[in-house]
């Protein structure tokens, strides 16, 4: 009994870390039922058994892996510093060198998902919605710890993440470091411009 657990655990991740890649890249549609057991090793009776609900059910299931695996890196960046400013610059630098080893792939785990998901798919929709709350909030998190206010914090992790989405799917494009490093300089400074206890640039 033990051993058949532990194949069925790894057939479940195996589908979803599939699912994760492949709508990392090509977005939900771009992503056929049929591919993602196929490259996942797994079959379709094994899909419908770990997820009832089908492709939207694993959909979820990735987006949250997708939103771990970017949050794990997220938050290696931001404790190489210890003051917010340098450390969001960190974060670019960890995120430019990831894009580059991926041959400017591996983005953004949820954004084509999310964008072609729109008022159709709810539950798939939240959950990148989550995905991209739980990277504001890691953001948040750092700035409060260095003195900004708590409202402050999560405006500003708001702009930081909003900046880093755009700027690496302009990185993607461009396939250079460039985009992605010019925002981690930019953000750094605008971080910097806000004391503790300020209500905005000092």
């Amino acid at each position: 009994m033990a051993a058949t657990k532990t194949i069925e655990l790894g057939t479940r991740d195996r589908l979803v870390r599939t699912a994760s890649r492949l709508m990392q890249h090509g977005g939900y549609e771009n992503s056929p039922i049929k591919q993602i057991v196929r490259d996942a090793g797994a079959t379709l009776g094994s899909l419908y058994h770990f997820f009832p609900g089908g492709k939207q059910e694993l959909a979820v299931a990735a987006i949250h892996f997708g939103d771990e695996e970017f949050a794990e890196m997220l938050a290696a960046g931001l404790a190489t510093r210890e003051d917010p400013a340098e450390a969001v610059e960190a974060v670019t630098g960890l995120l430019a060198e990831a894009l580059e080893a991926s041959d400017w792939l591996d983005g953004c785990p949820v954004t084509a998902t999310a964008l072609e998901t729109l008022g159709r798919l709810p539950d798939v929709q939240e959950a990148c919605g989550r995905a991209f709350a739980h990277w504001q909030g890691l953001v948040a998190a750092k700035l409060r710890a260095g003195g900004l206010p708590e409202d402050e914090a999560a405006d500003l992790a708001v702009t930081v993440v909003n900046t880093l989405e755009g700027a690496e799917m302009t990185a993607q494009v461009s396939r250079s470091r460039t985009p992605l490093l010019l925002a981690g300089r930019h953000l750094s400074r605008l971080v910097a411009s806000y004391g503790p206890g300020t209500t905005g640039p000092r």
